[in-house]
């Protein structure tokens, strides 16, 4: 696998490369140079001058105003990442810490926060190696950035903290010793530039974007399969409908319902002059206006996780410039930006989610579902079928909603009201993954439901993009003949479209890359 280079400017997926597939990080030649020059402007600060400046001879936050002695600099760097270590709560996920550390390590790759590049490289390795130490979820408010999950992550640089290696969790010092790893000693500046940044709020989002936009096209699957089996209409999604408020979110979902229901013999089964489905409920005729604006506020969501994934937000930074260095205090870590956008992205997804639970209710209700028998059950009253699993996807949708009240609205002054306005980005963020689960199960169970309907549809058939959906999701769940636990069968569907085999199978179907 081709090593990634922290010379070049990361991309989303670059960072979902490093953190889901491992694939191996260094500190290029471009960047070490810049690195070592910043370096030199920190060193030479040091030596040369007694006046304060702010985390490299001063204390931090409401203690900025205290300067310290020379002797006493590389203590003080060691004693401010033990003391910001103050996280609790459930560890975050693997993949999570490891773009948090890439991430990390791409900031202090610009140059502009003036450690020694060995630092880098300790990062680097921890990710080569696959050391991955414990984080706390909670324990940021958001700025100074996440101070203290960072401060988890530097703890085991410094041979400190715990850490998981090879599935087994160890003290920090032992899981650099297996891996063959020294631990670093901190010098000026040095713990704060670890420290202070986005990282936890910007890898936690970056990771379930990718989850986000997946459920966003396994919506459109599930919807297109439940326009089959409601015997409802495609006429709502007919290009010129769109054409006329062209969303390029609504312009692609009505694009993809097309070509999954293209061809439908179901469709065609009662279509014509005489199809008294003139017009469908909302939650199936207005699947472009409603998944396509989803779209678009996920659209918005990776631009500007585009842009922090390749932000400096260390404080201070250091520019190195021809007509002279200079080091300069300001306010990239606060993470507004991102807790703006996931709070986005929760509400977007949240109504995604309403939109799916609906169908189901179409699918289930008899008094709405053309002619099936009731919650979809062969055997309805001796059987409940899938009346239950609406249920669940009901509930899971009315805890996305108390989820999806924003976070950046809220602020608490820490710091001895130093640091007196902050985002809440990490919570957001956190937010974000809880509620891009609920909609991957909610959407499974639309899928569930759907291909029930059209099963007892035939002889009539789906199309050949919903078929190839029905067909991927028949390898893991069978049809409901009677009643059985159906979590088993949630889970294995939820998991069918969060790998991204639902999407591909359809892909294969309809050609390539025609899923937008």
């Amino acid at each position: 696998m081709q090593i990634l280079d922290l010379s070049i400017p990361l991309t989303i997926e670059a960072v979902l490369d490093v953190a889901l597939r491992a694939q191996p990080v260094e500190l290029g030649p471009l960047a070490r140079a810049r690195v070592a020059r910043a370096r030199a402007v920190v060193d030479r600060f040091v030596r040369e001058h007694d006046t304060p400046r702010y985390g490299i001879n001063t204390g931090f936050g409401a203690l900025a105003e205290v300067v310290i002695a020379d002797g006493q600099l590389a203590e003080l760097q060691t004693n401010l990442v033990r003391s910001h270590a103050c996280g609790v709560g459930q560890s975050l996920p693997t993949e999570v810490v490891r773009a948090m550390t890439l991430l990390r390590a791409q900031v202090l790759a610009h140059g502009h926060s003036g450690v020694r590049p060995l630092v880098i490289d300790a990062l680097c390795n921890l990710l080569n190696a696959r050391v991955h130490p414990l984080i706390p979820a909670q324990g940021s408010v958001g700025a100074s950035g996440d101070l203290a999950p960072l401060a988890h992550l530097a703890l085991v640089l410094i041979g400190e903290g715990e850490a998981e290696l090879a599935g087994e969790v160890l003290p920090g010092a032992e899981a650099l010793r297996r891996a063959g790893l020294e631990p670093i000693v901190l010098q000026a500046k040095e713990g704060l530039s670890l420290i202070n940044g986005t990282q936890a709020m910007t890898a936690i989002a970056v990771v379930a974007l990718e989850r986000a936009e997946r459920v966003c096209r396994a919506a459109d699957i599930a919807g297109a399969l439940t326009v089959e089996g409601q015997l409802a209409t495609d006429r709502a999604f007919d290009a010129r409908i769109v054409g006329l408020r062209p969303y390029p979110g609504a312009v692609a979902t009505a694009a993809n319902l097309r070509r999954l229901t293209a061809g439908s013999p179901l469709i065609a089964s009662h279509a014509g002059p005489d199809d008294h489905k003139v017009q469908d409920p909302y939650s199936i005729r207005c699947m472009p206006q409603v998944h396509g604006a989803v779209r678009d506020a996920l659209t918005y969501v990776r631009k500007t996780l585009e842009v922090e994934v390749c932000a400096v937000t260390d404080n201070p930074l250091i520019f190195c410039e021809d007509d002279g260095d200079d080091i300069l205090s300001g306010g990239n870590f606060h993470g507004q930006p991102v807790s703006i956008a996931c709070d986005l992205a929760r509400i977007a997804l949240t109504s995604l989610a309403s939109m799916s639970e609906r169908r189901i209710e179409q699918l289930v209700n008899p008094a709405l579902n053309s002619g099936l028998p009731a919650f979809l059950a062969r055997h309805s009253g001796l059987h409940s079928g899938f009346m239950i699993a609406q249920v669940t996807a009901a509930a899971l949708v009315s805890e996305s909603k108390g989820l999806s009240t924003p976070s950046s609205v809220d602020s608490i002054p820490s710091s001895a009201n130093k640091e007196d306005h902050v985002s809440m980005g990490p919570i957001a963020a956190r937010r974000f993954t809880d509620v891009v689960g609920h909609a991957e199960i909610v959407v499974a169970i639309e899928l569930m439901c759907a291909a029930q309907a059209v099963d007892m549809r035939q002889p009539w058939l789906p199309a050949a993009g919903t078929a190839a959906a029905l067909l991927a999701l028949r390898q893991v769940v069978a049809p409901l003949e009677r009643d059985r636990v159906l979590y088993p069968d949630i889970q294995a569907a939820a998991q069918l479209l969060r790998s991204g085999q639902l999407e591909a199978a359809v892909g294969l179907a309809i050609a390539p890359d025609q899923l937008l």
